[in-house]
């Protein structure tokens, strides 16, 4: 295969940082080439250098053999260059058509004025969709789509440049297991087209199933590169890490107590359909299904959230009623949302402010802030829960994913909460972020406090959970104990199969 793209010996710096370290990648034409490591590892800076968003300090970027300088990302289009992110940047009052085009649209001469020739358009993007095997309508409003679709669209819209290299940013982060599958047979037929595709993503099982070789970042350097198929999960993890990995799922032996939260025929009209549950102390009880089943909205309306039609729910043997978060919190509920950054923490504000701000109440000194012990809270939870920054003055946004959440997450401990519910708690994180996020949930669970899990990733529910509740259509499908708990019976449960 011939090489569309070769970076040598590349450094950026921003200050007091040093991202990238003589960073080496190449890219073949019709090939899948995965890119990973850890969070802050210098991935996406390197794909920013390859999009024309930054500059590199040093080294050399070759397209097809030849040098190129990127002066900014429309450098990089006219080169062939695109790069496809985790959110979708369309505009939600536009159709699909008029995105594809926005700022590269097709004209003709008419009257003796350039105008917009949509029949032109709209022939070239349904040749794109034809190579891509997608059936849209391109007149649907971008709003209109579901997630998959949107990407589908900004496939397209990079496609619709000529593009040759496509850079995919954590694609299927937000995707349903259907969804995946639809995406990786357009990301197989662009690879027959000849399309370059640099694919970055934290699932290492979509590594093995879909790329051709296989780049490993660590601290700005690159570290290894392999074949797919000469290399496995825990190579992989050792590069990406910098040791090997003996436990990925640390559940502690922990003593059951008492009940503490039992659910009695829980109904909401259109989302939740008579649940029942109970969950004891120290228990780490884990919720499974398929997009849709109904765990989010469950635990959103446990926490007050939203309202609940009917149903009794009982602490510690007491009925009691749940009518606002703040009612939630009262009883000892705390949620930490599976979208930190929309719902968790507020990135623009320092790691101190963002774990103590709940609970600022208990920290004034007469009319006024006790600023001491404030600082002393934070670091102490950034000690413990080994969050990785200068000190709890750093901004949040400028953490890594893994750090981020391990934020999220002390920000919900430092409320002395009996039921810590955890939303897909490392959604969007790296391997080793997540090991260590579960060697904290089970540090917890070791220390009393109780857990409800709700996660799609059913070896991380298999092997940190006691029991395992499937959902399907918004009611309790079944319950397995930790040593029945399988992926193939939790499917089988959520699936209806027989």
């Amino acid at each position: 295969m011939d090489e569309v793209l070769r970076l040598d010996h590349i450094v950026k710096t921003f200050p007091g940082v040093l991202a990238l370290d003589d960073m080496n990648f190449d890219l073949r034409a019709g090939e899948i080439h995965a890119i990973c490591g850890e969070n802050g590892a210098g991935k996406s800076t390197l794909m920013k250098i390859v999009t024309g968003v930054y500059k590199p300090d040093s080294g050399e970027i070759c397209i097809d053999g030849q040098p190129v300088s990127f002066e900014s990302p429309n450098d990089a289009f006219a080169k062939g260059v695109a790069i496809i992110y985790q959110e979708t940047s369309l505009f939600e009052e536009m159709t699909i058509l008029e995105n594809i085009f926005l700022g590269h649209e097709i004209t003709r001469k008419k009257l003796g004025f350039r105008a917009i020739d949509y029949a032109a358009m709209r022939r070239e993007a349904q040749d794109i969709f034809g190579i891509m095997n997608v059936h849209l309508d391109l007149d649907e409003r971008a709003k209109n789509l579901g997630m998959a679709q949107k990407q589908m669209v900004e496939i397209a819209k990079a496609l619709s440049y000529k593009s040759k290299i496509l850079i995919l940013d954590e694609p299927t982060a937000s995707l349903t297991a259907r969804e995946v599958d639809a995406l990786f047979g357009i990301v197989r037929s662009l690879k027959e087209q000849g399309v370059a595709i640099a694919y970055i993503s934290h699932r290492l099982e979509e590594i093995f199933e879909l790329c051709d070789r296989v780049t490993v970042v660590r601290d700005g350097k690159f570290i290894s590169c392999h074949a797919v198929g000469e290399t496995n999960k825990d190579m992989l993890v050792a590069d990406m890490v910098g040791r090997s990995m003996d436990n990925y799922y640390p559940k502690a032996d922990v003593e059951i107590g008492g009940e503490l939260i039992r659910a009695e025929h829980l109904n909401q009209a259109g989302v939740l359909r008579d649940v029942s549950f109970r969950i004891n102390k120290g228990e780490i009880v884990g919720f499974a299904g398929l997009a849709g089943a109904g765990r989010t909205e469950l635990a959103q309306a446990l926490c007050g959230f939203t309202k609940l039609d009917s149903g009794d729910l009982y602490i510690e043997g007491n009925k009691v009623r749940i009518g606002s978060y703040r009612d939630a919190l009262d009883a000892g509920f705390v949620y930490v949302s599976e979208d930190r950054g929309k719902y968790g923490l507020v990135v623009e504000m320092s790691v101190k402010h963002n774990i103590t701000m709940p609970q600022l109440s208990k920290m004034k000194k007469g009319l006024f802030l006790d600023n001491g012990l404030e600082k002393r809270t934070a670091d102490r939870f950034v000690d413990e829960l080994g969050i990785k920054c200068p000190d709890c003055e750093f901004l949040t946004e400028n953490l890594s994913g893994g750090n981020q959440q391990k934020v999220s997450v002390s920000k919900a401990i430092a409320m002395d909460p009996k039921l810590l519910i955890l939303d897909e708690p490392t959604r969007g994180v790296d391997v080793g972020s997540k090991a260590e996020i579960h060697n904290i949930v089970s540090g917890l669970a070791k220390k009393g406090l109780t857990i409800f899990m709700i996660s799609s990733e059913m070896p991380e529910l298999i092997g940190m959970c006691d029991r395992i509740y499937i959902m399907k259509n918004g009611t309790i499908a079944g319950e397995l104990p930790r040593g029945e708990a399988t992926q193939e019976k939790i499917l089988k449960v959520a699936l209806d199969v027989a």
